[in-house]
């Protein structure tokens, strides 16, 4: 008796996919960072100090606000668009639809921000810039356990690493080269969907016919977004251990600017951020494709992420007991080497735990929460920490303590090797 084969769109992929198609797909998720972090880096706090002065709040608050209710947004529609590119059974295939329509609707966001008059226009086109960029950014992340085989995730991860640094560096420059808010959010608009397009008109995306779709219902849609560590405890462990290692990341980000004005005492501190992220970047992207690719060759995840997450541990724990400049450069360049390991080969990981591929976009979805959700939960730990328990040197220290918590996690996933 012979077991009928699953659909080319819910099968696990066998067919390795060609440098091509990972170039492709690189450069459309790196044109997606692009649309957010020209604004992030640069856009978003011109504007916030334009508009200010009228609203009754520092600049700040106002720019502390409308990040915040952007994350709020980029929250709740990463696991929401992913699970819809599940359902969806066009001609185009289940992702290409809303990696069209997310990066045209991102750029389109982008040039209603460059026209924002107020606080509220600027708000609202910031949360609508989150809302579809972040439909793109989910249907690109579900396209890689879609394609690519098992063996040859790590080094697509690595790829896609380096393709996010990359665009949190280029929309840096083109939003500060362009010459003007306006201009900078073009240039970013421009980019978003020219990096999309060779992907999406040179690569035909796999399609989910209608009878393998399964009946809809608003409570079993909604009751899938719940991560049950019982039914799921792979998933569950995996969700846990990133949030962890990027909120120790977060913490260390946060408050870079005040630890070295007010812990190193640097007369320029501003030009040390900018020293120190180079020295991390470069770091970083040189390990993020090596670590993925070595991964792969030995058919290993978990020890990678192990001894990353402990190293980014060590690097934070020089920030507190080696109160230097030099110590922050050594901090650094670990950390770099430590993260770009984790980005790669932690994305095979999550890819690896999924439970079905009907719902790889939706639980990819629900797994990219760890990415964001660190980013709101950094201020609210590190504020009184710095504020009432120690200092720096204990915020670091705390840092080091919640990474290492995320590492040693990791031996809990046990369908993996």
């Amino acid at each position: 008796m012979t077991t009928a084969r699953p659909p080319a769109a819910l099968a696990e992929p066998a067919e390795p996919v060609g440098r091509g198609w990972t170039a492709s797909l690189a450069l459309a998720n790196g044109a997606i960072w692009v649309g957010w972090f020209g604004p992030l880096q640069v856009l978003l706090a011109a504007q916030a100090e334009d508009f200010a002065p009228g609203s009754g709040m520092s600049k700040e608050t106002l720019l502390a606000w409308v990040t915040g209710a952007g994350a709020v947004v980029s929250l709740v529609a990463n696991p929401l668009f992913g699970a819809l590119s599940d359902r969806t059974t066009a001609r185009r295939g289940r992702r290409t639809p809303w990696i069209v329509a997310g990066s045209a609707g991102g750029a389109l966001s982008l040039l209603l921000l460059a026209d924002a008059g107020g606080v509220w226009s600027m708000a609202a086109g910031w949360c609508l810039a989150q809302l579809t960029l972040n439909a793109a950014f989910a249907a690109l992340t579900a396209a890689v356990p879609d394609r690519v085989p098992r063996a040859r995730r790590g080094a697509v991860g690595g790829w896609l690493g380096a393709a996010q640094l990359l665009g949190v560096v280029g929309g840096t420059g083109l939003a500060t080269a362009a010459g003007g808010t306006g201009a900078g959010y073009a240039a970013c608009a421009v980019f978003t969907v020219a990096g999309v397009a060779p992907y999406v008109l040179g690569h035909t995306d796999l399609r989910l016919a209608r009878a393998d779709r399964p009946p809809w219902s608003w409570r079993g849609f909604l009751a899938g977004f719940r991560l049950s560590p019982r039914r799921h405890p792979d998933l569950a462990w995996a969700w846990l251990t990133r949030f962890l290692i990027n909120l120790g990341n977060s913490l260390v980000l946060l408050y870079l600017l005040y630890y070295l004005r007010d812990g190193l005492h640097r007369s320029d501190p501003e030009r040390g951020v900018l020293v120190l992220t180079a020295v991390n970047g470069l770091t970083l992207l040189a390990t993020v494709v090596a670590g993925g690719v070595w991964s792969d060759r030995v058919g290993r995840r978990k020890p990678f992420v192990v001894w990353s997450g402990v190293l980014m541990a060590l690097a934070t724990a020089v920030l507190s007991g080696w109160q230097t400049w030099p110590g922050a450069v050594v901090a650094a360049a670990v950390l770099g080497v430590g993260f770009g390991v984790f980005t790669s080969v932690d994305f095979a990981l999550m890819t690896d735990v999924l439970p079905t591929a009907l719902d790889r976009g939706r639980d990819l979805g629900v797994i990219n929460v760890a990415n964001a959700l660190p980013q709101v939960a950094a201020p609210a730990l590190a504020a009184p920490v710095v504020t009432h328990l120690g200092g720096y040197r204990v915020l670091y220290l705390v840092a080091a303590a919640v990474g290492l918590g995320g590492s040693v996690l990791v031996g809990r996933i046990r369908g993996v090797e």
